[in-house]
């Protein structure tokens, strides 16, 4: 029997060439974590690169991919109606201090740039107690649907999207 690797497995090596290749051969980015997990009590899959703009350290990006029992079941089962498929949130992390007029301009950036069915979101947080308070700003795009190997050719686009918004929130960073 041949083993056949599911969506999520191609989608992640899909992910994984633009974004290696962008590290070692263009340096364009700096790669700095990779997550590839499964998680048993749910038996859910999750992969995660995540990375920021080669020499410049403001802003990091993530790219995030997962895939429920329920996706792996159907899809390994051939469960008729069912359409394999996995989950794709995108999200940027950014250091704030002016929360209210620079959460503002990331939406604004992000809209343009993503024109999403939905805002992003963005989660602020601080350390109580640290002195000079900076936020640090994580900001989510969540799709409405599920992707699979039919959206492989998209991929390209995509990591160039989260390239050009990494570029416009460093700008936004530095001009504070």
């Amino acid at each position: 029997m041949m083993f056949d690797p599911t969506v999520f497995d191609n989608l992640k090596v899909a992910f994984e060439n633009q974004l290696y290749d962008l590290d070692t051969l263009d340096r364009k980015i700096d790669i700095i974590n990779r997550i590839d997990r499964m998680e048993m009590a749910v038996m859910s899959r999750e992969f995660a690169l995540q990375f920021r703009l080669a020499g410049r350290s403001a802003v990091s990006a993530e790219v995030q991919l997962s895939s429920s029992l329920k996706d792996l079941a159907a899809e390994i089962l051939e469960w008729k109606g069912e359409t394999p498929s996995c989950s794709l949130r995108l999200r940027f992390v950014m250091k704030l201090h002016q929360i209210d007029e620079q959460c503002e301009q990331i939406e604004q950036i992000m809209m343009r740039i993503w024109e999403p069915d939905a805002p992003p979101t963005q989660t602020i947080s601080y350390v109580y107690g640290a002195p000079n308070s900076m936020y640090t700003n994580v900001i989510e795009l969540a799709f409405s649907r599920k992707i699979n190997e039919e959206q492989m050719d998209d991929i390209e686009g995509l990591v160039n999207h989260m390239l050009q918004t990494l570029t416009k929130l460093e700008e936004l960073s530095k001009s504070e």
